[in-house]
């Protein structure tokens, strides 16, 4: 006897079949219907087997690793109080040196004696081409390299005031990363993700740690004097993360908007009108304890009012000893170079006083870039390396020697980065190098760090990591663990997902830890 069948029929309010989907349709029909029943029913069935010999993972199912969340206690009236690490940190601060626009690892730190070897060829394997087009032949390095200090560490001629410092370093070569955009390469580097709109690594540290420093913000991004990178505020957002969490951007030419009273309006009308608010402000958020965005913005508001002090201070570079403005190159070189210097003495002041994330930026992107507001150098990399180098150079190295010389470096974790590196071979136009997301090098300086120390190789020509690879992920935990913050367990509750800086990824890379 054959089996009944359903009659064909069609919803009336859908005369037009492409209105559903093949997935849709193929759940109307009844073989696949029971199909996929049967495949549900039984995996089902396999996972009460499993759990019940206890085959599965970690049975909380916020858990991707089995290690519960742990999330700060944040007193909603002062978020920034300092809080407890998830253990004994070897750094207290950090200090990120970020390089938009991507270095080129094989004309700074990563030495390829085949680079010269090959140069002018083109040996097999490399690829036709690459981001931007049509790729060239194999190019050595546009400066020389020399052994530096005690390690006898190889650095090129552009960059000879880091190349001293060369003993203080702990050297990242093999790092590579998912993405060879620019937007989506500072994104991931700075948030772990390649989309807008996740918390900036500053803004993860902030919200598990707080400040030291109750007058000045937790987290400040110095931005270039050429502007904001790429990605712009996102390098240093809150995302999801409640909004006192967020870096504070400033730089040494451009302090916090609006901080300063009108000449118009008295002290003593400042303070009433603070008073009142605080008044209106402590009621409102009596009705509504829970409200967070509220807390962030009251928390805030105290805070810009202890910034109209504070900051003033902290941006009185002028009163630094000669000494120094000699050291960082304040009155030496092209004005940009100047004020970076100038920003730099600043990032070390902030330092001093106790400010947790200090995220100092060596180039912007208000126009394209391409080698002229940063180091993304598609054509004529002798002459744009050379200028972001006379900027970056002197100023970084003096920031770095000063932070030492304080003994600040004892509890301050320096890491310099650039969101991926650069092709061993030029592009077609013979100038200029395509970006290498496969191969590039950062380093750490500081608390908690080997010195004078290599890990991870990229292979003879630079192109691709080939020994002790490590993801941004890696990169990111390594940098969290510093801190004494556990990347698997440090996370915050969105949309249904533990949501961490490392997303599902990422291994400490325990070889550098001193």
């Amino acid at each position: 006897m054959s089996s009944p069948s359903f009659p064909d029929f069609k919803f009336t309010e859908m005369n037009n079949e492409e209105k559903i989907s093949s997935i849709g349709r193929s759940l109307l029909n009844r073989r696949s219907f029971m199909k996929n029943s049967g495949f549900s029913v039984g995996a089902l069935g396999l996972a009460q087997l499993l759990a019940k010999d206890s085959l599965l993972g970690a049975s909380d199912p916020t858990s991707f690793t089995g290690k519960s969340p742990i999330r700060p206690n944040i007193d909603p009236d002062n978020p920034y109080s300092p809080r407890d690490a998830h253990f004994d940190p070897p750094a207290k601060q950090v200090l990120v040196i970020f390089c938009p626009g991507a270095v080129s690892h094989v004309d700074t730190f990563d030495y390829k004696p085949d680079l010269a070897k090959y140069h002018g060829q083109k040996p097999p394997g490399l690829p036709a081409v690459t981001f931007e087009g049509p790729s060239g032949n194999i190019a050595k390095p546009f400066w020389d390299f020399k052994p530096r200090g005690q390690s006898g560490k190889m650095i090129s001629d552009l960059i000879p005031n880091l190349g001293e410092l060369a003993d203080d370093f702990c050297f990242l070569h093999a790092l590579h990363t998912q993405t060879s955009a620019h937007p989506q390469g500072e994104n991931f580097l700075n948030t772990g993700f390649t989309m807008e709109g996740f918390p900036s690594f500053g803004a993860w540290v902030t919200y598990a740690l707080g400040s030291e420093n109750e007058e000045l913000p937790a987290f400040v991004a110095i931005n270039d004097p050429r502007g904001l990178a790429l990605s712009g505020k996102n390098n240093f957002g809150n995302g999801f993360l409640p909004a006192a969490f967020q870096g504070t951007d400033f730089s040494a030419k451009n302090p916090p908007a609006n901080l300063k009273r009108p000449d118009s309006y008295s002290h003593a009308d400042d303070r009433s009108t603070i008073g009142l608010l605080e008044t209106l402000n402590g009621k409102h958020f009596e009705k509504f304890p829970d409200d967070a965005n509220l807390a962030a913005r009251i928390a805030s508001y105290e805070l810009a009012g202890k910034m109209q002090s504070s900051i003033p201070d902290v941006m009185d570079i002028k009163n630094e000893p000669a000494s120094i403005h000699k050291l960082y190159g304040t009155d030496s070189g092209t004005e940009l170079k100047r004020e970076y210097a100038k920003n730099c003495i600043l990032a070390r002041r902030l330092i001093e006083k106790g400010v947790r994330v200090v995220q100092l930026f060596n180039g912007s992107d208000p126009s394209g870039g391409n080698g002229i507001t940063n180091w993304d150098s598609h054509s004529n990399i002798d002459k744009t390396h050379a200028m972001q180098a006379e900027i970056m150079d002197q100023p970084t190295a003096g920031l770095i020697q000063d932070l030492k010389s304080r003994g600040l470096l004892k509890d301050t974790l320096v890491v310099w980065c650039t969101e991926f590196g650069r092709m061993p071979f030029l592009q077609g136009n013979g100038t200029g190098r395509d970006h290498n997301p496969d191969a590039f090098t950062c380093f750490f300086a500081g608390a908690g760090v080997k010195k004078g120390y290599s890990y991870g190789e990229s292979d003879n020509f630079g192109f691709k990591s080939v020994s002790g690879k490590s993801t941004v992920y890696d990169f990111n935990a390594t940098i969290l663990h510093l801190m004494g913050l556990d990347h698997e367990r440090l996370s915050f509750y969105h949309n249904g997902l533990e949501r961490r800086l490392t997303n599902v990824h990422g291994h400490v890379i325990n070889s550098v830890i001193a």
